[in-house]
């Protein structure tokens, strides 16, 4: 029998963690897309399989760039000389909050410890050019939060994710990286990486291994920030800061925002006071935090996302190139949802998945949370 992503704890065989990492690293294979080829197919080995034909299905112009044998095997032997592990989701070392979350990575690079997943976590994070007062205040309340027993989880920035990391380096942090686990970035946290790693921390990256991270890749890291922890502390953020992307994610995963208040006149403050109106619980010290989180703690976490039991396409026709045509004719650029494609096609479930999947293989389909799905239009 094929684990498949979500399922309970089971550990992948060789073969299949190197089927698993080709398909992830095939071209338009996210972690939304990794889900459903192989709740379709059952395993990642069948869905590599039929890829070319559902990207031809889709209305791409040329063949999908799939991802080697040669090419997953290098990327795990360099993993493993880095000393690093690549986990899959419902593999017992990979972090418990993280595969609750909508669309959670099939595959992350953990370098470093990972027993810290088992720490009750909260991630602090805030602005680059933070001032001292607010660099002394994350230290300060990550350090608290180390000695309580919770992992303080950020993204490994200047300033006050710096500030975060080195005060829990010693009780427990983790630090999520936009490229690969040997791509630390900025290059003046390198050491403050190992020492992580080196310790009782651990470093997460869902990137490929010597990826280096680019401006569009940081909104993927906060979302793991989000992901991995009960509640996200903001300290000090512009507006418009990716601080406040992490703040939103984690809002919209029901997770908890906090924000410590600042000066009207700093700008570095006017994201963390906005986001004081709009609701986030405000904090001026750790026990603030502890405060909304230790009732999270012990109580039963809701049951992980997993995969469904995929339509049964033997008893449904596959979908015709009258009913793809249907499907795009639904579809535009405003995000609709998967229900209503469905009942405005009048067509069976499975073959507007089918549909959607090989759209989405080819590149013509966004997805957007909550399940809506929109069409891109291609130049």
């Amino acid at each position: 029998m094929n684990p498949r992503p979500g399922a309970g704890p089971r550990t992948l065989s060789d073969r299949q963690r190197l089927n698993w990492l080709r398909l992830i690293r095939t071209d338009n294979v996210g972690p939304a897309t990794f889900r459903d080829l192989v709740n379709r197919f059952g395993s990642a080995e069948a869905a590599l399989a039929r890829l070319p034909e559902l990207v031809r299905a889709g209305g791409a112009a040329r063949p999908p760039k799939v991802c080697s044998v040669e090419e997953a095997q290098g990327e795990l032997d360099g993993i493993a000389r880095a000393g690093a592990r690549l986990v899959a989701l419902g593999e017992v070392d990979y972090p418990p909050l993280l595969r609750m979350m909508d669309q959670p990575p099939p595959l992350v690079t953990v370098l470093g410890e990972p027993a810290v997943f088992a720490l009750p976590p909260v991630a602090i994070v805030g602005a680059r050019n933070a001032s001292l007062s607010g660099i002394k205040i994350a230290r300060s309340i990550a350090a608290e939060l180390g000695r309580e027993g919770y992992a303080v989880v950020s993204g490994l920035a200047r300033g006050i994710d710096a500030a975060a990391h080195e005060g829990s380096l010693s009780t427990g942090t983790v630090a999520v990286l936009a490229g690969g686990i040997d791509r630390p970035y900025p290059p003046e946290n390198v050491e403050l990486y190992r020492a992580i790693a080196g310790s009782a921390g651990a470093v997460v990256t869902e990137m490929p291994l010597g990826w280096e991270p680019r401006a569009r890749d940081f909104p993927r890291r906060n979302r793991i920030i989000a992901g991995l922890s009960h509640g996200l502390l903001v300290v000090e953020a512009a507006m418009r800061s990716g601080s406040l992307i992490s703040a939103r994610l984690a809002g919209e995963m029901g997770r908890l925002v906090f924000a410590v208040p600042g000066s009207p006149l700093d700008p570095r403050s006017a994201g963390t006071n906005g986001l004081l109106k709009d609701g986030a619980i405000l904090v001026t010290e750790a026990r603030d935090i502890l405060e909304q989180v230790a009732p999270l703690i012990g109580a039963p976490l809701p049951p992980a996302r997993t995969l469904e039991e995929p339509p049964d396409f033997s008893a449904t026709p596959q979908p015709d190139d009258s009913d793809r045509s249907r499907v795009v004719e639904a579809l535009g650029a405003t995000p609709t949802a998967v229900d209503e494609i469905i009942r405005h096609t009048g067509l069976h479930p499975a073959q507007v998945f089918m549909v959607l999947l090989e759209l989405d293989l080819a590149g013509r389909l966004e997805r957007h949370p909550g399940g809506m799905v929109s069409l891109l239009f291609l130049d």
